[in-house]
């Protein structure tokens, strides 16, 4: 549970951390498009190249950073085996009945594993460096010209990060409450499949109850100090593009201009 990254904000000063949220939100996704883009380990060596900069630029821990890739480690082993043994190639490995090893499954396998690396990290970047606050300053800004069609554009960005700002709580939550039961004698580790759903039955309910009552807190609390949404309703701290900002958009310019030229010339496609 402690490999859930989402929604953990990591507080120091750094070029990253300075930058402005809205124009983070826009570098996530022209970073995911490039990486969709990207037909070619050469494409995916560029956008981890970006990354890297990031990182180096945002000053927090590499430790830190692939917590994220080990939160989804299952789901990466299990697309992986997928693309191995079910993607068809003229040069074969090894073979069994309708399982295949070939060379253009590897290739494949490996392909789509560094791009779900690349996206799982690129996305954990995004909180490590925005307060849940910044992001839904960013997010309602973004989205101020759907306000014409009276689209609750501030609550949405409020749910968001309400959201973002519960995963890390639950996340200890749901660790305390199997602690407690560990303690009256439950199970979690032995046992087949079945039995080990079975002994996540008593941390679930729990959890529940607790997320439920968590949120007609926060409720309550809001209604006191006579929260009434959007409308009408100033910001102490107003968002500001510095220079700082420029460099980031002609760095995800670049990113997406040279992975474009990259497939459209067709280089290194597998």
């Amino acid at each position: 549970m402690k490999d859930v990254t989402f929604g953990q904000y990591y507080p120091v000063t750094s070029f990253v951390h300075r930058m402005d949220p809205r124009l983070k939100i826009l570098f996530l996704i022209a970073y995911i498009t490039a990486i969709f883009l990207a037909t070619s380990f050469y494409g995916l060596a560029a956008c981890a190249f970006v990354l890297l900069l990031a990182i180096a630029f945002s000053r927090v821990p590499i430790g830190k950073i692939f917590r994220a890739v080990r939160g989804i480690l299952f789901l990466v082993l299990f697309t992986a085996a997928l693309n191995i043994f079910f993607y068809r190639g003229e040069t074969v490995y090894w073979q069994w009945k309708f399982l295949a090893v070939t060379k253009e499954g590897l290739i494949f396998s490996a392909f789509l594993v560094c791009r779900l690396v690349l996206l799982v990290i690129c996305s954990s970047m995004l909180t490590y460096t925005t307060t849940p606050v910044e992001l839904t300053d960013g997010i309602e800004s973004l989205l101020t010209p759907l306000k014409w069609i009276r689209f609750p554009v501030h609550e949405l960005a409020l749910i968001m990060s309400i959201a973002l700002r519960f995963i890390p709580i639950l996340m200890d939550e749901t660790d305390r409450i199997k602690n407690a039961q560990k303690a009256r004698g439950a199970d979690f580790e032995t046992g087949g499949l079945i039995k080990k759903i079975k002994a996540i039955v008593p941390v679930l309910i729990p959890l529940l109850l607790s997320a439920l009552r968590r949120a007609e807190e926060l409720g309550d609390a809001m209604d006191a100090r006579c929260y009434s949404g959007g409308k009408h309703r100033t910001k102490y701290k107003k968002l500001r593009f510095t220079w700082r900002d420029p460099v980031g958009v002609l760095v995800a310019a670049a990113l997406v201009t040279g992975v474009v030229l990259l497939r459209v010339y067709g280089i290194g496609t597998i």
